[in-house]
């Protein structure tokens, strides 16, 4: 008897045709498994996709590959299990401590403005609601499994996997599946070659397709020095009296700029003096996480607790409003990067008017953000229900961003080109995304396509049809064995 031949498919859920959102579904004959899970931010159109049940569902998805901790990959795993998902999700040690802080933290914002859109009634709905709360939180980290980068494990006769450094932040990797005698490599979020603490990528070689991520895709980072950048800023807000915000994701550029405003300080190119604020509760609990996780950064763990001690760090809010009235300059680093939430926005309030104050900003500005309009030059900045006029300068460096440039992601895929069969653009905007996909085309000859929302993407036909993982039961047994 003739076996029936089943197609091996990618299907993106998010993060195509946009950064943000990140959903990936590989589908095969004996596994559904999800490579990140991650929410929408930045556009109305694209946050309103957070609110739906998912195009997709979640009790027939067997296994989920989490990169990296960022919540464009990660915000939406309570909401898979609050709809039925049962199974593990499988991460490095370093992003499952990261992961649960940034969770938890995002459960209380969104309470917390759900709270306040009620009470001074900036909401258009009755009554506003979180997307979900705390609770949902501590029931998704149960299934959370953590595995070792650099070992292979197996989810069944015809799958296994294995994470590998991505650089982009402590924890973060890519994954490689091979499935059905085929080596499918998912990048995450790719991190500079030449990091100030962190370990270049290290991906595997000879993969026979390749799904990458594309943010810069279009653009080469600055190539100047990044320590005198961020000196010359300091010093100029400095000497008008100013006061310096610095919006940063609590994870991973919080803990680069501790760094660098330490050395500067050391080196007194700038005033030993000024006071440095983290007023970020998330980021103060990641620096524990990379003193529990020394491995995944080139800092020794007695040098980062010397860093931490140079600095204020601020946990609750009254101490916030303490900070604001302080007089004098001093730098603020504050969630969150893109100025979507978080203490940057009560900072934002106070700062933004005053021309002697300087906003910098530094990574990726999703469209839709604070910080992309800022970036576009905006006038105006609206702020829960209130807009505030743009006096203060704004400012941005690239340098300072976590990403791979187009050279670097173009040099990330060296080493796959005897086996590459194609390659595959997602985390992108349709410009980045464009560019991109034409410069890997001429530099290593090989088909590449971007993915379009939703639309199924067939890879090959499997040699061994098998039966999907449809029941937590299954999937339950396949973590245990990694456990173990």
């Amino acid at each position: 008897m003739k076996a029936e031949q089943t197609p091996i498919y990618l299907q993106a859920f998010g993060g195509a045709e946009t950064v943000t959102g990140s959903k990936l579904l590989l589908g095969t004959p004996s596994a559904n498994i999800l490579i990140d899970c991650g929410l929408f931010q930045g556009l109305k159109s694209l946050r309103e996709k957070n609110w739906h049940y998912p195009p997709f569902e979640p009790s027939l998805i067997s296994h989920v590959m989490i990169t990296h901790a960022h919540l464009d990959h990660t915000g939406y795993i309570p909401l898979l299990v609050k709809y039925g998902y049962r199974g593990p999700f499988y991460m490095s040690g370093a992003t499952s401590e990261l992961c649960e802080l940034i969770l938890r933290d995002s459960a209380k914002l969104q309470e917390e403005d759900a709270y306040k859109a009620n009470k001074y009634g900036y909401t258009k709905h009755q009554h506003a609601k979180p997307l979900y709360g705390q609770a949902d939180v501590e029931r998704a980290v149960l299934q959370f499994v953590k595995v070792d980068a650099g070992k292979p494990y197996q989810l069944n006769k015809h799958i296994t996997f294995q994470f590998y450094g991505a650089g982009h932040i402590p924890g973060a990797c890519s994954v490689q599946v091979n499935c059905y005698g085929k080596n499918i490599l998912f990048s995450g979020d790719i991190g500079r070659s030449r990091s100030i603490y962190l370990s270049p990528p290290s991906p595997p070689k000879d993969n026979h397709f390749v799904v990458m991520e594309s943010t810069y895709g279009d653009r080469l980072h600055q190539t100047g020095d990044v320590e005198s950048e961020l000196a010359s800023v300091i010093n100029r807000t400095a000497f008008e009296n100013g006061n310096l915000l610095i919006p940063c994701f609590a994870v991973g550029r919080a803990q680069e700029l501790i760094q660098l405003i330490y050395r500067l300080k050391e080196k007194k190119s700038i005033p030993p003096s000024i006071p440095v604020f983290l007023d970020s509760p998330m980021a103060a609990a990641a620096n524990h996480t990379l003193l529990h996780y020394p491995e995944w950064t080139t800092l020794e763990p007695a040098e980062w607790r010397r860093m931490l001690s140079n600095m204020v760090i601020n946990k609750d809010a009254a101490g916030t409003s303490k900070i604001i009235k302080q007089r004098g300059s001093k730098i603020i680093l504050a969630g969150s990067g893109m100025l979507t939430g978080g203490r940057a926005l009560e900072y934002l309030k106070h700062y933004i008017e005053d021309k002697r104050n300087t906003i910098l900003i530094i990574g990726f500005q999703a469209a839709g953000t604070r910080g992309r309009a800022l970036l576009n030059g905006a006038p105006e900045i609206k702020i829960h229900g209130r807009y505030y006029t743009v006096r203060a300068r704004v400012e941005e460096n690239r340098n300072l961003s976590a990403h791979a440039d187009q050279h670097e992601l173009v040099e990330w895929l060296e080493g796959n080109t005897t086996a590459l069969q194609a390659v595959f653009l997602n985390h992108g905007e349709p410009c980045a995304l464009e560019a991109l996909r034409i410069k890997v085309r001429d530099t290593y000859n090989t088909e590449v396509k971007i993915l379009q929302p939703e639309k199924k993407e067939i890879l090959f036909v499997a040699a061994e049809p098998g039966n999907p993982d449809q029941s937590g039961q299954s999937s339950a047994s396949h973590a245990a064995e990694i456990q173990s």
